[in-house]
């Protein structure tokens, strides 16, 4: 069975609230002495994703 791909579209502001909770989240694990490698993972994500603009009507 395939992998279900979800795709989650951002703006700007919305895009520095994942950033910077992520890198809380990546410093909390350190404090407790866990691993960080999937927080890792998704700031490189979500700092490396394309930007789709996209053309908002309003009704």
């Amino acid at each position: 069975m395939r992998e279900k791909i979800n795709h989650l579209y951002v703006d700007s502001h919305e895009r520095k609230i994942i950033l910077h909770s992520l890198v809380e989240l990546k410093n909390a694990l350190i404090q407790q002495g866990r691993y960080t490698d999937c927080v890792d993972e998704l700031i490189f994500k979500v700092a490396n994703a394309p930007v789709k603009r996209m053309k908002i009507e309003y009704v």
